[in-house]
Order: structure tokens, then sequence, then C-alpha cells
């Protein structure tokens, strides 16, 4: 075979690998459709909102109103509208007319009564979730306005227990409730007797759709959450669009979809003080017990800043991860801490599988461009070593990529009795990398084409 023979056949292989790839991922996305809606607006001032008056009573009664006519629009015009928790109905869209603003109460009585949902991955009832839906079918929140969370220092984040979010000696966190929480899930508890709220400081989601079908959030502008912003959980036909979130509190990942089916996330920007995009599948027992993966999934042209990973799978996938496909994103900010990150451990298992990372840009990332790890902390454990459960990781793809900048370009570790598995990186260029990459107990690492620094990669 002559070299440019040579050359031929494999750009023929990669272009047949690239159409595969692109093959399974239109399968996915033609799965998922947003919901339509009733051309009928419920505008809440007619239901008694003004701008500066609470409005929680006057949504209240427009949601209730639109659901009960068969579904339509609730309608926030420009202004600023003081609220407490929403909980939308069926065939309800929640649209924010430009210059509209929802500002969060930051009373954490005023998301009470408790409501079924999920902190860091393990079932439980506490505060309602600031948007917060519970198995209905065709939801929205739309429009060019803003949901602020309002919260801060001094509000919702010093629950975390870190100095740097307001903490002090002698003030509440939710280390105590979370612990307990975990717990509980170990011994399998029923979830009816997780009740916590008020006395425990565990920090709600901004919005929460929970075992919810056909699911749409569109166009807003996300800020000052409690804790997690975008948090599908066991829902169906999701689609996260033209969304701007921009927080920088504990937990304050961008769009955590939990054990969901068939989810598409495009053109979006993240600017978060954690994850941009954190896919997860519930935590440790609990997760295995519930047992709903998260899978198929499609993130395409969205622009991560900061945050720590770009887009992570776990640490909560215990239920496991499946088909995920990254595709044309932007990511670059020197408080970017990774690319794409798979974090697990013994406590936390679970399977990753069908992960692809495709045509995408990096400008700089803190650390590697492509993590995966198996010893992830777990709480007091550091390393996450001596749990009952052997995580999997197998048939990551990266192709098309490159970055400009970061400390490493790979950071690969397994266990010895739990390799990763399958790792293939075809097409890619690492420039101005700190230091070698660290790759441990790793099988069948694949390099064609992948640059480090100019020079051609092979370990």
């Amino acid at each position: 075979m002559t070299r440019r023979t040579f050359l031929g056949a494999s750009a023929l292989a990669l272009s047949a690998q690239t159409t595969e790839t692109t093959r399974q991922m239109q399968a996915v996305l033609a799965r998922i459709h947003p919901p339509t809606f009733p051309d009928r607006a419920f505008p809440i001032a007619q239901f008694g909102a003004a701008p500066g008056k609470d409005a929680t009573e006057a949504i209240r009664r427009a949601i209730a109103a639109c659901a009960q006519a068969g579904g339509g629009r609730v309608v926030v015009p420009r202004g600023d509208f003081p609220t407490g928790p929403i909980h939308l109905l069926g065939n309800v869209n929640l649209h924010l007319e430009d210059g509209a603003t929802l500002l969060f109460s930051r009373d954490p009585k005023h998301y009470l009564p408790l409501v079924l949902t999920r902190f860091e991955g393990t079932e439980c009832m506490n505060y309602s979730p600031l948007i917060y839906a519970f198995q209905q079918t065709n939801i929205a929140v739309t429009g060019n306005g803003t949901l602020d969370g309002q919260a801060n220092n001094q509000f919702w984040w010093s629950w975390k227990g870190n100095a740097k979010d307001g903490w002090k000696p002698g003030m509440p966190n939710q280390k105590k409730a979370a612990d307990a929480l975990v717990a509980m899930a170990a011994k399998d508890t029923a979830v009816s007797q997780r009740v916590f709220g008020e006395g425990h400081y565990l920090r709600p989601s901004f919005f929460e759709p929970y075992d919810c079908t056909n699911v749409l959030i569109e166009g807003v502008t996300i800020r000052n959450s409690p804790m997690w912003e975008v948090h599908p959980t066991l829902c169906r036909n999701v689609t996260v669009r033209d969304v701007k979130i921009s927080t920088h509190g504990p937990n304050n990942d961008g769009c955590d979809p939990e054990a969901c089916d068939g989810v598409l996330i495009e053109r979006c920007v993240f600017d978060t003080g954690d994850d941009c995009i954190a896919i997860k599948s519930g935590r440790n027992r609990d997760g295995l017990r519930v047992a709903k993966a998260c899978e198929n999934l499609v993130i395409r042209d969205c622009d991560m800043k900061d945050g720590h990973g770009g887009v992570a799978l776990g640490s909560e996938g215990s239920g496991s991860i499946r088909n995920v496909f990254i595709d044309r994103c932007r990511m670059d900010s020197p408080n970017l801490q990774r690319a794409l990150r798979l974090k697990t451990n013994t406590f936390r298992g679970g399977s990753y599988e069908n992960v692809y990372f495709t045509n995408c840009t990096v400008g700089q990332v803190a650390e590697a461009v492509v993590e995966v790890d198996f010893f992830y902390p777990e709480y007091e454990n550091k390393e996450g070593r001596g749990g009952p459960f052997r995580p999997t990781v197998k048939n990551v793809v990266v192709e098309n990529v490159t970055s400009k900048k970061s400390r490493r370009a790979l950071y690969l570790r397994g266990y010895p009795s739990a390799p990763v598995s399958g790792v293939r990186l075809e097409n890619c260029s690492f420039d101005d990398v700190a230091e070698p990459d660290l790759i441990e107990n790793v099988d069948d690492l694949q390099l064609k084409n992948v640059k480090r620094n100019g020079k051609l990669m092979t370990r």
C-alpha cells in the first residue's frame, strides 16, 4: 500500500466513523420534540399581579385557570415581580415577556410544604424548588425575561458551610442533614420518612420538573440560584434551548438532567459556580434502587465559560448514563477546570457508556481537556475508595476536538480491577499543554492523528 493509498483509507475510515456518530445522534434527536400549547393567554395582571407586589397568588391563579381551560400561556409582563415558589400544571407555558423579572423569595418558609425531590441525587421530602412540576405533561418556561433566585452569601449559599460562601463558625449548615440523608438511603429508609425542610438546610434547586413528560425551557436568563439551576428529574422528552445561566454560588450547576430519557440542550450559555452541565442518575444505593439511567442526550452549540466542567457525567451516576452526544460546543475560561469530565467512585459505581465528544473547540481550561476519574471524593473519603460498587466506563469517543491551553490533555484513572475501557481519540489537537498526561489502569486507549504541542501522541 502506498502512502497516498494509506492516507486515503484512513480518511475514509474516519469519515465513516464520524458519519455513524452523526447518524446515531440524529436518531436521538428524532425522538425529542418540544411541547406545543394552545394560543390562549392568561396575563398575570388580570389575576391581580402588579410590579413590585408579591405575585405568588396571582401566578398560582393564572396557572390554575390556564390548566382548567385546556392550556396556553401564563404571561408575565415587563417589570419586577416578587414571588414564592411556582408549581406548573400540565399544558401550561409560563412565558416571560421582554423586561420581565421574577424575583424569588429568600425566605425558606415560603418553600413549604415539602415536596418529593432529590438532594444531590438522593430522593427525599424537602423544600419546594423555586419552579416545580410533579408528574405533569406538556410544561414550559419561555420568553426573554429573567428568573432571579436572589441567592447570595447572606441567603441560601451560606448553608453549604464554606467560608467563601458566607458561612461563619456557629452558623447552621447542611452537613448534618446531608449525611443523615445518605445514611437513610443506605438503609433503604422509605422516601416518605426522609423528611427535611426547616432546620435541615438542604438547599432547593431552581427549576425542577419531576417525573414529567414533554418539558421545555427556552430563552430565559437564570441567575443566583440556591443550588442547581435546571434540574429535570425522571423526565421524558426535555428541551433546554437558548437559556443563559449566570450564577457563581456553591453547587450552582447550570443544567443537571437526572435519570431522564431524551434530552436536547442547545444554544445555551453557561457561566457557573460548578459544572456547566452535569448528567446524573441518582446517588449510591439510592440510584441503584430507583435504577433509572440518564440516556439519549444531545448537547450542541453551547458556550461554557466558568465552571468545574464543561460537560460532566456524574458524580451521582449510580443508575448509569449512556448515549450522550456533545457536538459543536465552545469552552473557554481560565476558571473552567475541564472540558469533558466523567467522575465516579466505588460508592457510586454506575456504568457510563457511549459518550461522544465531537467538533468542539476549547480555548483554555485549568486542568485536563478530557478527564475520566474513578477517585472522586465521597465526603470524608477523599479518594472514593472502599465502597461496594465497581464503576464502568466504556466507549468514550473524542473526535475533531481542539484546545489552546490546558494543564494536561488527558487525565484517565481507573482501578486495576475496574479499568477505564474503550477511550478513543481521533483528529484532535491539544496545544500549550503544560504537563504530561496522567493515564492509570486504562484498557484499549486508541489515539489516531492526535497531537499534543504539535507532536503526534502515542501514549
